[in-house]
């Protein structure tokens, strides 16, 4: 993922305004005050709507919380606003939220994030991310990247070739399906 130095951290607003003039493009500003540019090419694309999809129906029929997609930024902890490919937060969570709070980058990390490797990412800076989610209180990272890896703050389980790898307790009742994401 390219990493620019800016010559001072960027703010909420000229984050939100360079992201909403640049479509099809992620900007995440990191803790130190680097941005980070991550445009979405069309495989990992398809894979982050499916696995969107697949959540947000799990989340109707269950009505725990709030589903989010890539383009919305949370405001970790240690300052710094990332984009996750898909995230869950729980309800209670999210009503305890300002309207402001809730209209800019909610200041708080989701409960349950899922990142789809792009081709501008290595495997090894998509883990440094999921630590990263972890060390800012997200409970349950998924990654994606020809399997899937489950992260929580007791370690990583690896999953290559079932049909349904099961997120329990954090999503409760909620198997990601992964015949189909994976095209050869």
């Amino acid at each position: 993922m390219p990493l620019l130095d800016l010559l001072r951290p960027i703010s909420d607003e000229e984050l939100r305004a360079l992201s909403e003039r640049n479509p099809g493009w992620q900007f995440e500003r990191l803790a130190d005050g680097r941005l980070a540019v991550s445009p979405t090419g069309g495989e990992s694309g398809r894979i982050s709507a499916a696995v969107l999809g697949q959540l947000y129906r799990w989340n109707e029929a269950q009505g725990l919380g709030v589903v989010f997609d890539a383009s919305t930024g949370f405001r970790l902890p240690d300052g710094s606003v990332l984009a996750p490919d898909a995230a869950f937060l729980q309800g209670e969570r999210w009503r305890a939220l300002s309207p402001e709070e809730r209209e800019g980058f909610p200041p708080l990390a989701p409960d349950a994030v899922f990142e789809v490797r792009s081709r501008s990412q290595s495997p090894e800076e998509l883990r440094g991310k999921a630590a990263w989610y972890l060390e800012n209180g997200v409970r349950l990272v998924v990654l994606l990247d020809h399997r899937v890896e489950v992260f929580r703050p007791g370690g990583m389980e690896a999953y290559q070739g079932p049909e349904r790898v099961p997120l329990d307790p954090e999503l409760p009742g909620f198997a990601l399906e992964t015949r189909g994401l994976f095209l050869p």
